[in-house]
């Protein structure tokens, strides 16, 4: 029992009796930040525990920070210790958005070197569409201990960033819907637009029409094309915030091109000082 990156509804099904199985519930709402734990609430797949993007998956927001900053390593450890992880568990998160808040706990945890950690592929609607039961109410969960092993490589901040703006071996790509990293428009930040420099790799760019990943092969065949001869070691994802950028970490991964890192403050943060420059188009 180890999945690393994705995990289909079957084999979740045939893991629900493993008591090293940790499931996560993470939906979310930007607009609405209580609205996932509502829908946790009025149903989820049996065994998960409810992870909230804003407490559970973020520290809170600071005057020079984007709107979803990193929570202090041992802060997060604690944090999985009362979703009932352990070093040993077999995690496997969910969303009904495509994988997109799902994705930051993937990444978290692998942050935190925890590799044994997958994103239902589809969702639950992938789940429900299967047959898939569902509990109701609030989740039980024994409290465990989490040790934190940080992997300080896979993080880049913003000073590094506006060091290598330029540098022409880093690759900085922006997960964002195309009109927002255009600046055409922008719902959520008070700055529209993109870095300079990043290239725009919108995250359903990984998906099938119903949600699902593609296959691996043809999440390969689309990242070499973005890559255009550089290593996957040199993409620094980013988005809004640091979470849908997760995202396209993962499709890398689940192609077999590892080492990606991820712009943790991204666009939120990279705006925060007005002198920084601005791209739109």
């Amino acid at each position: 029992m180890d999945y690393q990156t994705l995990i289909d509804v079957d084999s979740l099904q045939k893991l629900l009796g493993d008591p090293r199985l940790a499931v996560v519930d993470c939906r979310f709402d930007l607009l609405n930040p209580g609205a996932g734990r509502q829908a946790f609430l009025a149903g989820h797949i049996p065994r998960a525990r409810y992870a909230d993007l804003n407490r559970d998956l973020s520290a809170p927001v600071g005057p020079g920070t984007g709107r979803h900053p990193l929570p202090a390593p041992d802060a997060f450890a604690a944090t999985l210790g009362r979703l009932g992880v352990r070093n040993d568990s077999q995690v496997v998160a969910y969303d009904d958005a495509n994988g997109s808040f799902a994705a930051r706990l993937w990444w978290m945890l692998r942050w935190v070197g925890h590799g044994a950690v997958a994103v239902l592929d589809g969702g639950l609607r992938a789940w429900t569409a299967h047959g898939g039961a569902l509990e109701f109410g609030d989740a039980e969960v024994r409290e465990e201990q989490f040790t934190a092993r940080l992997r300080l490589q896979s993080v880049v901040s913003t000073a590094e960033i506006e060091r290598d703006l330029h540098h022409p071996g880093t690759l900085l790509v922006d997960a964002r819907a195309p009109e927002r990293f255009a600046g055409i428009v922008e719902p959520i930040d008070p700055v529209a637009g993109h870095v300079p420099g990043a290239v725009n790799h919108p995250l359903t760019l990984n998906l099938e029409a119903d949600g699902r990943f593609l296959p691996a092969a043809e999440l390969r065949r689309r990242w070499q094309e973005r890559l255009a001869g550089r290593d996957a070691r040199n993409v620094v994802a980013m988005c809004g915030s640091g979470v849908t950028a997760c995202h396209n970490l993962l499709s890398l991964e689940a192609a077999g091109l590892r080492g990606g890192k991820l712009y943790a403050g991204s666009w939120s943060e990279w705006i925060r000082d007005p002198s920084r420059p601005i791209a739109r188009g």
